[in-house]
């Protein structure tokens, strides 16, 4: 079941386009990366997710009913790029008041503020001043801070901003394990990696339309190119072959890219025939980098092309 679907939304500022007829649904209880490069519209888009920004057409259905800003806000937990935090405030006095924000008592707060310091060994930071924080620090408040009250949708983004790999390693297991608890999490990065390791499903956006839409591996798949790497005991004298082209070697290791109407088998039993041992064969997929870079600079060719002159 989807916990979110965004229908045909649309944003515009002035003459700008900033969300631009976009659609998707996420299931319950998924991690789902939303890319794209500085002034695609992502910022928008969350913001009219968590009802910030009011959408110019389209729909928002959140946990199966249309989306209300004012009764759902408490069901979302948002930690966007420019925290939010009050510095001169004392940082366990600030934790129980937003907690409260979000529809606890007081008690409940409290209780709520105590297990997460504890979980982050945070609890000599209570009489503290968000002044007094580091930016690691700080961003691990700032996520406590977002998923203490159990919201059922979690918008994260960049949340491993400025955290040290310990603490990185920290949030990223708590993200893992608010997935597995039910809560649903929209993770938002230029860090292409972690949203190969933490990610199930993406969209990419840029220019305010959404260009790209699926899981990880899917997504790879798509955009595979016939590349495969084979480790070798002994380079053969001659790789001449019509199934593959060589387009690199390091030592014994080559990389092939087999050639249309043939098959990864054709070059198995190229290479079983020579006087070598193969020791590794494997199909290289692209990275979500290469293929982030790849299609932000077509979307971006294909608007230039129907520019007006």
């Amino acid at each position: 079941m989807n916990l979110l679907e965004v229908k045909n939304l649309k944003k515009y500022f002035s003459t700008q386009k900033a969300v631009d007829d976009i659609s998707f649904t996420i299931e319950k209880g998924s991690i789902f990366g939303l890319l794209g490069p500085n002034g695609a519209g992502k910022t928008t888009l969350i913001r009219m997710i968590t009802g910030i920004f009011y959408p110019d057409e389209g729909d928002i259905f959140l946990d199966g009913h249309r989306f209300d800003p004012v009764n759902d806000v408490v069901k979302i937990g948002y930690m966007p790029e420019e925290r939010g935090l009050y510095k001169k405030m004392k940082i366990g006095e600030q934790a129980v008041y937003l907690a409260q924000l979000k529809g606890l008592s007081k008690s409940e707060a409290i209780e709520k503020v105590k297990e997460w310091f504890i979980k982050f060994e945070m609890q000599s930071w209570w009489n503290k001043k968000i002044e007094d924080l580091s930016k690691g620090m700080s961003q691990k408040l700032q996520f406590v801070i977002t998923v203490l009250h159990e919201p059922k949708l979690i918008i994260l983004d960049e949340p491993f901003s400025g955290l040290d790999p310990v603490n990185a390693n920290l949030i990223k297991d708590e993200i893992y394990g608010l997935a597995q608890r039910g809560s649903t999490i929209i993770f938002s990065t230029h860090r292409m990696e972690q949203v190969e390791e933490i990610c199930d499903h993406i969209i990419l956006v840029n220019l305010g339309k959404k260009i790209l839409d699926g899981t990880v591996q899917k997504i790879k798949q798509d955009f595979k190119e016939n590349k495969f790497s084979i480790q070798l005991t002994e380079v053969p004298a001659t790789t001449h072959n019509p199934a593959f082209q060589v387009i690199d070697q390091k030592a014994n290791k080559l990389v092939v890219k087999i050639n249309e109407g043939y098959k990864s088998n054709d070059v198995l039993h190229f290479f079983l025939q020579q006087q070598t041992t193969i020791e590794a064969f494997n199909e290289i997929l692209p990275s979500l980098n290469e293929i982030f870079i790849r299609e932000v600079e077509g979307s971006k060719a294909l608007t230039r092309a129907f520019q007006p002159v």
